[in-house]
């Protein structure tokens, strides 16, 4: 029998609650990806025009990676409020901050205009899109996995994974057609502006759908059984909670990320430069070749989500990590002919082997940790992994490539990344079978896991 918090949702509501998180991450990853492409193209003559252009480049990949410096203070803020307050409220609120952040950085007046201040106010303005992608990742997927059917809980929990390579999609579309429309000296000028001023329409979009969906049925049920049970009795911060009960699944989710981060921003960023740099492809062909790779990714992470709800979430998981880390060279050979065809087959074949770690993610990572922690527990898990995978990543290639001047280092760093998430989710413990419904008996530990199928009345 499936208890309350349990029990299958109506299919059209569950549509709409995947629906509200995949076009709010969707909303979310177009105005991070947005900043990370336009880094690559045109930020360092913008704001670094004083600079070598490989410097600049990096100096624009360092304010990059700033942003990924305040994910893990978003995960930690949004982690204990979603904890206390609920799933839906500190959706909508990191809904507002990235697209009003993203909508700013349309408007920023350059280097050319107010010199110095310029890259100041645009490193500013990414700390604030970093510190609302770090709440907002915990809680879309959550609010998927704690109302979707136990039994397809990958499947259904994918699908806000799509919001990255959707955003990614969306982002590198609107760059390649106006680089296609517009000279270079009029995307330089203010044709850049036009993809950051439009998150502003998106925003309102998205907002309009995630207020209208309902607050996660499982946390509710959670807040009332500890409210009953502690009496009016303050509870201990879920972040406190977490590194007391859940230090070793933080570890596996931070190992579980290097991989997962740390070849998606090499493969979507930094082939950016290194194509138009090192392969002599234009900057069109680079964008096209992200463009479609990112449209096949969209398709395969729903199918690996269902993948992992029959066969578990380690051997998805641990398939991608794999096949990333021998793709590497593979990869490099084949953008070095400077064929459309061939870089189009490195970037899509290594996006599809990076949607099999990316996709049972969300489910594998919601699994780990007790309802009344789960916000804190997965984004942390997340979100700091990203301070020390994705945030550096095209940063350490871009180094890479100009102090040795080939590919083989760059492949070796992304190699011994998947080298370490092989040995965290190798060690893991498979958690298909967990049930979301579970919450921390009372002196807060977590109750043990009972399998979801049983609750789903299924084997």
């Amino acid at each position: 029998m499936s208890s309350p918090a349990t029990a299958p949702p109506q299919p059209s509501n569950l549509r709409r609650i995947v629906a509200a998180s995949l076009i709010g991450t969707t909303i979310e990853w177009y105005d991070f990806f947005l900043y990370g492409s336009a880094a690559a193209l045109v930020f360092n003559k913008l704001f670094f025009p004083d600079s070598d252009p490989l410097v600049g480049t990096l100096l624009s990949f360092l304010t990059y990676a700033v942003g990924f410096a305040a994910r893990p203070i978003g995960a930690l803020v949004f982690g204990h409020y979603g904890d206390r307050l609920g799933r839906k409220k500190l959706l909508v609120l990191s809904l507002l901050l990235m697209g009003g952040a993203t909508f700013a950085i349309g408007l920023l007046p350059t280097h050319a205009t107010v010199g110095s201040a310029a890259p100041v106010l645009l490193t500013t303005l990414r700390l604030v899109q970093g510190f609302a992608l770090g709440g907002e990742w915990g809680g879309a997927v959550l609010l998927v996995s704690e109302h979707g059917d136990a039994r397809r809980r990958g499947f259904w929990a994918a699908w806000p994974q799509t919001g990255a390579p959707a955003g990614q999609l969306l982002a590198t579309g609107v760059l390649s057609l106006l680089t296609a429309v517009l000279s270079d000296d009029a995307f330089g000028t203010w044709g850049w502006r036009i993809p950051f001023l439009l998150s502003g329409v998106l925003v309102m979009v998205g907002l309009w759908i995630r207020l209208s969906v309902d607050e996660s049925p499982v946390f509710q049920e959670a807040l009332r059984r500890a409210e009953t049970r502690r009496g009016g009795e303050p509870e201990k911060p879920p972040l406190v909670s977490v590194l007391r009960h859940h230090w070793k699944d933080v570890l596996v989710a931070v190992g579980a990320r290097m991989a997962e981060n740390i070849s998606y921003y090499v493969i979507t960023a930094f082939i950016l430069v290194y194509a138009t740099t090192s392969a002599g492809v234009s900057k069109q062909t680079a964008l096209n070749a992200v463009l479609i790779a990112s449209a096949v990714h969209f398709a395969v992470i729903p199918a690996w989500g269902a993948l992992s709800d029959r066969v578990g979430r380690r051997p998805v998981y641990l398939l991608g990590a794999a096949g990333v880390g021998l793709w590497m060279f593979p990869f490099f050979s084949l953008v070095d002919t400077g064929s459309f065809g061939y870089l189009l087959l490195a970037v899509t074949v290594g996006l599809v082997l990076h949607g099999a770690m990316y996709a049972p993610q969300a489910a594998f990572f919601a699994e780990m940790f007790a309802t009344r922690m789960r916000y804190s527990g997965a984004s942390i898990g997340a979100q700091f992994a990203s301070v020390a995978a994705g945030a550096p990543a095209p940063l350490i290639a871009t180094a890479l490539l100009s102090d040795y001047g080939s590919s083989t280092p760059i492949a070796l760093y992304v190699i011994a990344a998947a080298v370490l998430t092989l040995i965290a989710v190798g060690v893991a413990k498979e958690t298909r079978h967990r049930d979301l419904a579970r919450v921390e008996d009372r002196d807060g530990e977590p109750a043990d896991a009972k399998p979801a199928a049983a609750a789903a009345g299924t084997v």
